[in-house]
């Protein structure tokens, strides 16, 4: 049952309009700069929410959120540097996209995709939350162990070119998240006497240095243009943009709820949305090789999964009080400094905060689209226009602050340098970064699982049987044989195809 219209009229007071406006704008903004995430943006922002009302306090913090995960697609199409984790895949065919002259499009159908999903996690969130909330609660350590499994075979399947490199590339990426203090254990691995890598590898170090330090590399060792445009800048393309989500209504509706219910899952995040829902979409695709190729479908896909993740995420915070990604812990911090317990009964004793919240949040994904297209096409203008002896400098100096600014930590910016030039040389032997990337950010979350899992199984006198009893974890591992085996089956059927013809 739809809450009641006052609490929608509460949301469209002048005030918290205003805060969604300057909090999409703050987000996209932020988001866009490399290095500089969805949740130091909500960090930064933060203080300035202490002396407002707790409701309009959240609609500024949701509205910055959303603006930093539709943001970071700003850099992933135009400079092949995701700006937030939740953009890896957007790169897959967002920047081929602006090579081929493209990028107006491609930010106009990011921008569509980002508004459909925002709203389809935030009507999950008005409509189903504590239900999905309970079901996120069926999730423990086997699951996320399997979960992580699922994430890393699929951008495995998913690379350029090899199979077999895409799960070097993946192995890479684990032993990378194994340097420092084990999750489960404390034991220091991999260090030697370098005490800088107690706390591991950054993720948001190495998503910086893989990523943007090649492309600066190739930029500077090319006299190419950055992106070679062979007609005038067409400006917003919107009626373009909306023909082709029209066509491709399925895959937004199929991706936006994916990445709905994988936000539901407490440390899953936008980065595993993304990348199933670009998964599925490739493999019901009718010509799945365009895929990475400069596919609309592609950014499609990832960019309605990852902003759906947004008001999934929402679920178990204010539900279970269990933040579903980092952005979210920030934010349930921020609710305990306004005096607000999370928890079954908030949707009914304090439902005046909650419901305007997420009122507020709806109104915020929608303006998200007139303000998305305003900054996107003077985005792609400028970056099209800036010089290249301007453009390199100006990109290497946000690579060395977004690597610094995290933590303050000067070792940090080298671990980006150092992991830059090596992807940069791991892709002139064919080797991409987004496995690796992956492989980083879900070798943590399945140390964690398996782990945990295995004392839980050990135990009980079964710690093999653990992994493999469990419901939710049988399909999850069907899941798993389906993305490694389907690619495998398609490429005989074609080349069966083939052979006939």
């Amino acid at each position: 049952m739809m809450p009641g219209i006052e609490f929608l009229l509460a949301a469209l007071a002048p005030f918290n309009i205003l805060l969604a406006v300057a909090g999409v704008v703050a987000g996209t903004v932020i988001g866009a700069l490399p290095g500089l995430t969805a949740t130091m943006a909500i960090a930064v922002l933060i203080p300035f929410t202490f002396g407002m009302r707790p409701e309009s306090a959240l609609i500024a913090l949701g509205a910055i959120y959303t603006g930093a995960i539709y943001g970071g697609a700003y850099s992933a199409i135009l400079l092949n540097t995701p700006g937030t984790p939740s953009a890896i895949a957007t790169t897959f065919d967002g920047y081929p996209m602006a090579k081929r002259g493209d990028g107006d499009l491609a930010i106009t159908l990011a921008c569509i995709a980002s508004v459909t999903g925002g709203l389809v996690g935030a009507m999950f969130l008005l409509m189903f939350a504590p239900p999905l909330a309970r079901f996120a609660l069926a999730f423990g350590p086997v699951e996320y162990f399997w979960l992580a499994v699922f994430g890393l075979t699929l951008i495995a399947s998913l690379s350029e070119g090899s199979m077999l490199k895409g799960f070097v590339g993946g192995a890479v990426g684990l032993l990378l998240g194994t340097v420092g203090v084990a999750e489960v254990g404390g034991d220091i691995r991999y260090v030697g006497s370098f005490n800088e890598l107690l706390g591991g590898i950054d993720v948001v170090a190495a998503l910086i240095g893989l990523y943007c330090v090649p492309v600066l590399i190739d930029l500077v060792a090319t006299p190419d243009p950055h992106l070679k445009l062979t007609q005038e800048v067409k400006g917003y393309r919107l009626r373009e943009a909306a023909s082709i989500s029209w066509r491709s209504k399925f895959n937004l509706a199929r991706s936006s709820v994916i990445g709905t219910l994988v936000g539901i899952l407490p440390g899953a995040g936008g980065s595993i949305a993304s990348l199933v829902a670009y998964s599925e979409a490739r493999r019901v695709a009718k010509d799945p090789g365009r895929f990475g190729k400069g596919e609309p479908d592609g950014v499609i896909a990832t960019e309605s999964s990852n902003n759906a993740t947004v008001g999934g995420g929402f679920i178990p915070t204010l539900v279970l009080g269990i933040p579903g990604t980092p952005a979210d812990a920030v934010i349930l911090g921020a609710l305990l400094v306004q005096g607000i317990r999370t928890g079954p009964t908030l949707f009914g004793a304090q439902s005046q905060i909650v419901y305007t919240f997420i009122y507020g949040l709806l109104i915020a994904t929608i303006l998200m689209l007139p303000i998305g297209l305003v900054i996107g096409r003077y985005a792609f203008k400028s970056i099209v226009a800036i010089p290249k002896a301007t453009l390199v400098p100006s990109v290497a100096l946000l690579t060395v602050i977004g690597s610094y600014a995290v933590h303050n930590n000067a070792s940090e910016v080298q671990q980006m340098v150092t992991l830059g030039v090596f992807g940069w040389v791991a892709g002139r032997f064919g080797y991409t970064a987004s496995p690796i990337v992956l492989g980083l950010i879900l070798g943590t979350i399945a140390e964690s699982g398996f782990v945990q899992g295995y004392l839980i199984g050990n135990a009980r006198g079964q710690p093999v049987a653990e992994f493999f009893t469990r419901p939710i974890s049988l399909g999850i591992i069907a899941f798993i044989a389906l993305g490694l085996l389907y690619p495998l089956f398609t490429a005989r059927l074609r080349a069966r195809d083939n052979a006939n013809e």
